[in-house]
């Protein structure tokens, strides 16, 4: 490839880039009463965010809702041609259509208005034209503007779908800061992203009842290692407890190794207690995954136990369940 032709295609794809920045940027002076009506109607929805558009208008709506979906928002997509054979069925009274058409002259979306309004649907139009037939159908209007689009020929949906998607993004995002929408929210309906394994409850991945070692702070050391080794998993730590249940220090694998390195393996019929270590982290069964991953780096530990308010020990937390989820 020559140089000369390299440039051109780079020139090319950043005129495309800042045209569709350019785009996005003017939306701003777009907002007005019109948008917060919009977000009204949504938030005072008895029902869910339909979300209809045809074409490329109509893969952007699927964007759009599958995020208001995720950030509390129940929704889902129409395809206004299936919607004309029957699938208007799906819509009910109370629910709020959001229609997307740059031009406002899609004849299938434009069909699909009045029937969504005499089902006892609101109706929210996403267009550059808001004089259009689906603009004045419309109970509300998202503006976009006269866009011209990035495509060479000035034909090919660019420049309209990114301003779509970005207003549909804030639509969406304001939505969430209304219903005070929480990070634990968010990790509810994405138990399978990284995010929603770090919004995990400790108690959700701790060991417990059979898996959780526990020996008395008098138990002598081989027996605790006995404790260790038969505990289902094969933990890396007891935690040790007195009479009540409540947490007085805790004995690893980290303190057999030292007691190898200095000799004292030999006491193995001493009490734990005077090799354990007294002052270990812990934490709440209610605290969030993510924040046992940052104790568990910060102090370099592989274990922390997990006590209830009354500082009885109700699990163990291991490095290893934490890579077990993929965090």
């Amino acid at each position: 490839m020559t140089t000369n032709k390299h440039e051109l295609r780079l020139a090319r794809a950043a005129e495309v880039i800042r045209l569709e920045a350019a785009t996005i940027e003017r939306l701003e002076a777009l907002l007005d009463e019109r948008f917060s009506k919009a977000v009204d109607f949504i938030l005072a929805s008895r029902g869910q965010l339909v979300v209809t558009g045809m074409g490329k208008a109509g893969l952007v709506g699927q964007k759009i809702s599958a995020t208001m979906a995720s950030t509390g928002t129940p929704s889902f997509y129409l395809h206004p041609a299936e919607a004309l054979h029957g699938d208007l069925g799906r819509l009910r009274p109370g629910d709020v259509l959001l229609a997307l058409s740059n031009s406002g002259e899609t004849g299938e979306v434009n069909a699909v208005i009045p029937v969504a309004r005499k089902i006892g649907a609101q109706v929210i139009a996403l267009t550059g034209r808001p004089n259009s037939t689906l603009g004045r159908l419309a109970d509300t209007v998202l503006e976009i503007g006269d866009i011209v689009e990035a495509c060479p020929h000035k034909l090919a949906p660019t420049a309209s779908t990114s301003a779509m998607l970005a207003l549909g993004d804030a639509l969406a995002m304001v939505v969430l800061g209304e219903r005070a929408f929480t990070r634990e929210d968010y990790a509810l309906f994405h138990p399978s992203g990284s995010l929603g394994r770090r919004l995990m409850r400790v108690s959700e991945i701790m060991r417990q009842g059979e898996e959780l070692p526990l020996v008395k702070h008098d138990a002598r050391i081989d027996t605790v290692l006995i404790t260790m080794t038969h505990t289902p998993g094969r933990p890396g730590a007891a935690l040790v407890v007195d009479e009540t249940g409540k947490l007085v220090g805790i004995f690893t694998d980290g303190h057999v190794r030292r007691m190898l390195e200095t000799g004292d393996l030999k006491h193995m019929h001493a009490p734990v207690s005077e090799f354990m270590g007294t002052d270990p982290k812990t934490i709440g069964p209610d605290a969030l995954v993510e924040e046992a991953q940052r104790l568990l780096q910060e102090f370099h530990i592989d274990q922390v136990p997990v006590l209830d308010d009354s500082g009885c020990a109700v699990g163990l937390l291991d490095v290893q369940d934490l890579l077990d989820i993929r965090i």
